[in-house]
C-alpha cells in the first residue's frame, strides 16, 4: 500500500511541477530513470519475496543509476551509443522482475492453501 501511496504522490507531484530538462540531458535522465525504475520493480520484488534489505535497495539505485549515466557519457564522448547496453540490460531485469512479481502474486494464495493443508494433513497422520 505505501508503495502505490508513494507512486500517486510522484505522478501527482510530476503533473502539478513539471521539471524542465534541457535537450542535452535527456538522454540522461532516461537512462537513469530506467536504471531507478528497475531497483524500485526489484526492490518490490524482494518485499514480496521477503528478502528486502535497505540498504541493497539503496545503493541498487544509486550504483545502477551512476553506472548507466557513465556508460552514457562515455559512449557520447566516444560517439558511440553504449547507453544501449544499459538500456538493454535494464530492460530485461524490469521483465524479469515482473515476471516473478505475477508468479509470486498469483501463486502466493495457493501456496498458502497448500502448506495449511500439508500442516493439517500431517497433524491428521503424524504421531498418534
Amino acid at each position: 500500500m505505501v508503495e502505490l501511496i508513494g507512486l500517486v504522490a510522484g505522478i501527482l507531484l510530476g503533473v502539478l511541477y513539471p521539471l524542465r530538462i534541457s535537450t542535452a540531458m535527456t538522454l540522461y535522465a532516461g537512462i537513469g530513470l530506467l536504471a531507478a525504475l528497475d531497483s524500485g520493480v526489484g526492490g518490490y520484488r524482494a518485499r514480496l519475496q521477503g528478502e528486502f534489505h535497505t540498504g541493497i535497495f539503496l545503493s541498487g539505485i544509486l550504483g545502477n543509476a551512476a553506472i548507466a549515466v557513465f556508460l552514457t557519457w562515455l559512449g557520447q564522448k566516444m560517439g558511440i551509443p553504449i547507453y544501449l547496453a544499459a538500456v538493454v540490460v535494464f530492460g530485461t531485469r524490469l521483465f524479469q522482475n515482473f515476471g516473478e512479481i505475477r508468479r509470486e502474486l498469483l501463486t502466493s494464495g495457493p501456496k498458502k492453501g497448500k502448506i495449511k493443508q500439508d500442516i493439517e494433513n500431517t497433524g491428521e497422520h503424524g504421531t498418534t
